[in-house]
């Protein structure tokens, strides 16, 4: 098997990583190329053994903190990038980058270490940092679109401990649209594909004429959405997902929101 072929069922899932981390499908997408760029330049980067995502990840990590795709002046920046920045900015990279690898993708704290070479004890403690400050956002009012009661409880479950407000449950488009008439989330979690065969992108599309507020969406196949030829969304919940997963993305979603504030 070739190194594109070996490597490429991992790109989407370092997509997702990308753009959670950066808050931008265009800024997200670029760093991957960039890591793309360095494998292409030198191929033995990649070893023939081993953890193949690990090791991809691990040189995505240093891609990240040393090259500065996303520094532009404030003048030239939108205001949501701002503002992102600004919210991260109590954070620091590493315990970001830490949060999200073991929450969003997966990988076992001793994976953490390894990916961003350090100890475990400094691994966890990085995510510990992370979860500290993410419990800090302040609460907000949520909307789920989610077919699925099991599922739906579920992530009411969490999103509740969470310290936020659940201002409905939405099973179809019909009831999305229903719900947002009366009350105007600020924040959006939505299935794909809903009970009455309509599509949650197009509710959500609908819902965003009428107001503004991030948006989770959430599929059991991320890899139909990732593919680079299209208008994407920065933030993904992949089922079966665990509440430490739904907890970071959800984070992740409000630390770019304009609106949202952390916790004086």
């Amino acid at each position: 098997m070739s190194l594109s072929q070996r490597i490429a069922p991992h790109l989407p899932f370092l997509r997702r990583f990308s753009r959670a981390l950066t808050g931008d499908q265009q800024v997200g997408d670029a760093y991957v190329a960039a890591l793309l760029e360095l494998i292409i330049a030198d191929p033995a980067t990649v070893s023939e053994a081993g953890d193949l995502k690990a090791e991809l990840y691990k040189h995505y990590c240093k891609v990240w903190e040393s090259v500065s795709l996303n520094l532009r002046s404030r003048s030239e920046r939108q205001n949501w990038e701002v503002s992102a920045q600004e919210h991260l900015s109590s954070l620091s990279p590493k315990a970001r980058e830490a949060f999200l690898l073991m929450a969003l993708e997966g990988f076992t704290q001793e994976q953490v270490a390894l990916i961003l070479s350090l100890d475990v004890a400094e691994a966890a403690e990085l995510v510990s940092e992370a979860s500290a400050m993410i419990a800090q956002q302040v609460a907000t009012d949520v909307l789920i679109i989610e077919d699925e009661p099991i599922i739906a409880m579920e992530i009411e479950d969490i999103v509740s401990s969470l310290g936020h407000r659940i201002i409905g449950v939405a099973r179809t488009e019909t009831q999305a649209l229903e719900i947002a008439k009366t009350k105007q989330p600020k924040l959006i979690l939505a299935d794909i594909q809903l009970a009455d065969g309509s599509s949650g992108l197009e509710a959500v599309a609908k819902l965003l004429q009428r107001l503004e507020a991030p948006v989770i969406f959430i599929t059991a196949f991320p890899e139909r959405l990732l593919t680079g030829q299209r208008p994407e969304p920065a933030f993904l919940l992949t089922k079966p997902f665990v509440p430490e997963m739904v907890k970071a993305v959800i984070s992740q979603a409000l630390f770019f929101d304009t609106k949202a504030k952390l916790a004086a």
